[in-house]
């Protein structure tokens, strides 16, 4: 059989299981043991397959996963993330778009503690989007914000999502948290200077509210108590990898011993917090555990049904220039995005885009990035993207989902601007990676 048939009949099968509604973990192992009896010797391969998945999970850079998630849930099992958000409205002042401003603000805020978008969109949407509807903002202002901001999770370290990325790719963990600092803080900037152009040329999208004032003291000694502890955590996680201190997991889990501190320094840590902390940590990491094993696996069959060596051969032979390659690669993940779970994303994509990449010279960082930032369009990409649905279940009841759908196409369009600067200025994503020791 020609690779490119084997290529079409195992994608065609995945796609067939994910649509039957089976979790993406276990869709990827029945395809897994079927294509180790297929093509690597029926109960050998699958000896084969097991010792894979053994030596899948067994690697000290994935451990980054487990304790970034545990971040994240203890500052959402806590509820310290609210509190944060009302010392963030005191300080944002008579602006166009306040609102908008501060759930971009926010998603800066919560994606520090945690790399779950998804958890994102929706305390963002249950915090700052109630009062917008009440304030009269339009859907396009109330929405739309909420949606992009969200997805900063994926961007800002602790990211889980970019350690599963290295992790199935293979490549440094340390330098894609890294790499992806330079480009979050860009979207968020690009986000904001929308917001409030939007908002000054069509007024009517946020009116403006009235600004209960603060003493200058009273906003002082909350910043100093809620937001400056959060440069500490920053400096536990991404600090001490960019100084060469710690290596990503010891840096995992210095943050994570520094979230546990900040939430008992608050007085929220007690026996019920932690038990939902721990069961929420165990639900999610053993779901992405699975996803890294069925992915290496996943690429192992590629592998030995001659799909890699195909894909290679093929891109290696074409007489086009190799960004036209990429920017293919990239229109082929947006499309993925409309209709599927970003973990199944990475799943499919990494071992078939991993190896053209290494073939065609490209920085495997650089591309990450690019990963990433594609994957979070699919978030919020039109009809299935994850946050839309996410979103539209923490609206008020009048939300339909076209309202959703085009409060988040702007959006899109500023990701899509990012995409853009990045791939003409690699070094907005490889500077910083660049200066680590």
């Amino acid at each position: 059989m020609e690779w490119q048939l084997m290529l079409l009949v195992i994608i065609g099968s995945l796609l067939v299981m994910l649509a039957t509604g089976t979790p993406v973990a276990f869709c990827f192992l029945g395809l897994n043991i079927l294509g180790a009896i297929v093509f690597m010797g029926g109960q050998v391969g699958v000896a084969h397959l097991i010792t894979a998945f053994q030596g899948s999970l067994c690697k000290f850079f994935i451990l980054p996963i487990v304790l970034f998630i545990l971040m994240g849930e203890v500052s959402y099992q806590s509820g310290i993330a609210p509190r944060m958000i009302d010392v963030l409205d005191k300080w944002v002042g008579r602006v166009p778009g306040r609102f908008a401003l501060l759930a971009v603000a926010g998603g800066i805020l919560f994606a520090t503690m945690s790399g779950a978008s998804i958890a994102g969109v929706a305390l963002l949407g249950s915090l700052v989007g109630p009062e917008m509807e009440k304030r009269g903002y339009k859907k396009a202002m109330s929405l739309g914000p909420i949606l992009a901001s969200g997805g900063l999770a994926m961007f800002i370290p602790p990211s889980a999502m970019a350690v599963l990325l290295a992790s199935l790719a293979e490549f440094s963990v340390a330098k894609i948290l890294i790499a992806i600092i330079i480009p979050a803080l860009l979207m968020s900037a690009i986000f904001a200077i929308y917001i409030t152009i939007r908002c000054l040329l069509q007024p009517s999208l946020a009116p403006p509210c009235e600004v209960v004032s603060a003493p200058l003291s009273t906003k002082l000694i909350e910043f100093a108590r809620y937001i400056l502890p959060l440069g500490l955590i920053i400096f536990l996680v991404t600090g001490v990898i960019f100084l060469g201190v710690a290596t990503p997991s010891e840096a995992a889990a210095t943050g994570a011993l520094g979230c546990f501190a900040l939430v008992a320094s608050y007085g929220m840590l007690n026996w019920d917090m932690i038990k939902r902390t721990m069961i929420g940590t165990m639900e999610v990491s053993g779901m992405l555990l699975l996803i890294i094993m069925g992915a290496t696996a996943f690429s192992q069959i590629l592998a030995y049904s001659g799909v890699t060596r195909g894909l290679v051969e093929l891109v290696s032979s074409l007489t086009v220039s190799p960004i036209f390659i990429i920017i293919a690669m990239i229109i082929v993940l947006i499309i993925m995005g409309t209709f599927m779970d970003v973990v199944a994303m990475m799943m499919i994509a990494v071992p078939i885009f991993y190896p053209v990449i290494e073939a065609l010279g490209y920085d495997p960082i650089w591309f990450g990035v690019l990963f990433l930032l594609t994957v979070e369009m699919g978030l919020i990409s039109p009809p299935f993207g994850m946050a839309l649905f996410i979103m539209k279940g923490v609206s008020s009841p009048d939300t339909t989902m076209g309202d959703v759908y085009r409060a988040a196409l702007p959006f899109l369009g500023l990701d899509l601007l990012v995409i853009l600067l990045i791939m003409a200025f690699p070094q907005i994503a490889l500077w910083l990676p660049e200066l680590m020791r």
